[in-house]
C-alpha cells in the first residue's frame, strides 16, 4: 500500500450490498489534505451510501477506510468524529430553539467532553465562547448569532450546520448536498464560504448543480451504479463523453 502523507482520507475497494442490490462496488478514493472534491452522479449512484460508509453510519461488506493512515473501518461514528472526520448535521431538527451561539458553544463543549457545563451562563464559558464566536464570524453568521435558529433563512441554517461540524475541529468535512433547498441566489454564497474554509481542512461534497460543482471543485469523482466512472479535474470531467451521456446531459458544455 502506498504511504502518502498528503492523503488524509483513503477508501480502498469499498463494497456494500442491500440484499441482492450492490450499492457500492469496489470504490477507492484518496482525499489529499486541503482538497475541495465533488462527488457527483445520477440519482441512485450510491453517493450518500458512500458518505455513510466513510462516516460509519454503514459498515462495508468489503474494503478499508483510513484516516491519516490509520484504519478506521470498524470505528463507531462518534470516534471517527473525534479523530477528525465530520459531516454536517440537520440543524433544524436538532437545535431549532437554540440560537447559533448556543448551538455552536454546545458543540465545542461536547468536543471537549464538557457538555454538562452547558447550563452555565454563556458569559461564563470563556475560551469556549470565544471559539464559538470565531466560528460563526468565519461563516458570516456573526450578525444572527443571537437569533433563534428556527427563524433563520434556510441558507443560514445550512451554514450553521457547517459551523457545528467545524466545532469538532475536523480534518475532513463531508457535505451531503449542502445547498439542497437553498434558493439559487444563496447557494453560490454558501459555496463561497465553503471554498474559503481553512486550507488544512479537506472537503468532499455531493452537489447536483453542475455550475456550482465546476466553479468550486478542484477535482470531481463521478459515481455511476455504485462504482467510480471517472476521477479527474473539472475540465476533463466536463468534456468526457461518458459523463455527458450518463449525467450532465446537453447544455453543460
Amino acid at each position: 500500500m502506498m504511504a502518502d502523507t498528503d492523503i488524509v482520507l483513503r477508501a480502498e475497494a469499498l463494497s456494500m450490498s442491500f440484499g441482492k442490490l450492490e450499492v457500492t462496488r469496489a470504490v477507492s478514493i484518496a482525499l489529499p489534505r486541503g482538497a475541495r472534491y465533488a462527488l457527483i452522479g445520477p440519482n441512485g449512484a450510491g453517493k450518500t451510501t458512500l458518505i455513510n460508509l466513510l462516516t460509519g453510519q454503514l459498515r462495508p461488506d468489503a474494503g478499508r477506510i483510513e484516516l491519516e493512515g490509520e484504519d478506521i473501518t470498524r470505528l463507531a461514528p462518534a470516534r471517527r468524529v473525534r479523530r477528525g472526520l465530520s459531516r454536517t448535521f440537520q440543524i433544524n431538527t436538532l437545535f431549532p430553539d437554540l440560537t447559533p451561539i448556543e448551538a455552536v458553544t454546545l458543540a465545542v463543549l461536547e468536543r471537549e467532553r464538557r457538555a454538562s457545563q452547558f447550563w452555565k451562563p454563556l458569559s461564563a464559558q470563556g475560551d469556549v465562547l470565544d471559539e464559538a464566536v470565531a466560528i460563526l464570524d468565519q461563516l458570516g453568521l456573526g450578525d444572527v448569532a443571537t437569533r433563534t435558529t428556527r427563524t433563520l433563512p434556510y441558507g443560514q441554517q445550512r451554514l450553521l450546520e457547517i459551523a457545528l461540524a467545524l466545532a469538532t475541529r475536523p480534518k475532513v468535512l463531508l457535505l451531503d448536498e449542502p445547498a439542497a433547498g437553498v434558493p439559487k441566489d444563496e447557494s453560490a454564497a454558501l459555496f463561497a464560504v465553503i471554498a474559503a474554509l481553512p486550507a488544512d481542512i479537506s472537503v468532499l461534497f455531493i452537489e447536483h448543480d453542475m455550475d456550482i460543482v465546476f466553479k468550486f471543485a478542484t477535482r470531481i469523482i463521478v459515481l455511476v451504479g455504485g462504482a467510480v466512472l471517472l476521477e479527474a479535474d473539472p475540465h476533463t470531467v466536463r468534456s468526457d463523453p461518458r459523463v455527458r451521456e450518463v449525467y450532465l446531459g446537453h447544455g453543460h458544455g
